[in-house]
């Protein structure tokens, strides 16, 4: 037997919407990390980027477990000595809540030129409107 592999020009790209009202962001950032990478279909290969585009709404509502909210930090530095700072999760929900889903799937993607290429198809949005409504998406539930 012989292992086919797919071309690019086979490569069939579906649009989801999913709505994160009430959901827990580990397990939501993992199903739609693997919708990103592609692994919800039958001809996956994980040197390519074949996977579905994704529309998150609601993204201020999503739900973190235990003290999460004042204890989980997220961390930058601006490149200066002594410039390393923080966010606590809270911080983030009211500044930037849709980073809090960028940055749960970000860690879920491989890290390197793929990955960020795969990061390019989430598209994360507070409130329930998008731009999106011209590829008609399908309603996701997980």
């Amino acid at each position: 037997m012989k292992t086919t592999s797919i071309k690019i020009s086979e490569i069939k790209k579906d649009w989801y919407i999913v709505d994160a009202d009430g959901q827990k962001l580990g397990r939501l950032a993992s199903n739609i990390a693997q919708i990103i990478k592609g692994k919800n279909k039958p001809y996956y290969t994980p040197h390519m980027d074949m996977g579905d585009c994704v529309i998150v709404v609601n993204a201020e509502k999503v739900v973190a477990t235990g003290k999460k909210e004042v204890e989980k930090q997220y961390w930058h530095h601006t490149g200066f000595p002594g410039g390393q700072k923080s966010r606590s999760l809270a911080n983030m929900r009211e500044n930037f809540p849709e980073r809090i889903i960028e940055n749960a799937v970000k860690g879920m993607l491989p890290h390197n030129r793929l990955g960020r290429k795969m990061l390019q198809h989430l598209k994360v949005y507070t409130g329930k409107s998008h731009p999106h409504t011209g590829q008609s998406p399908k309603k996701m539930e997980f």
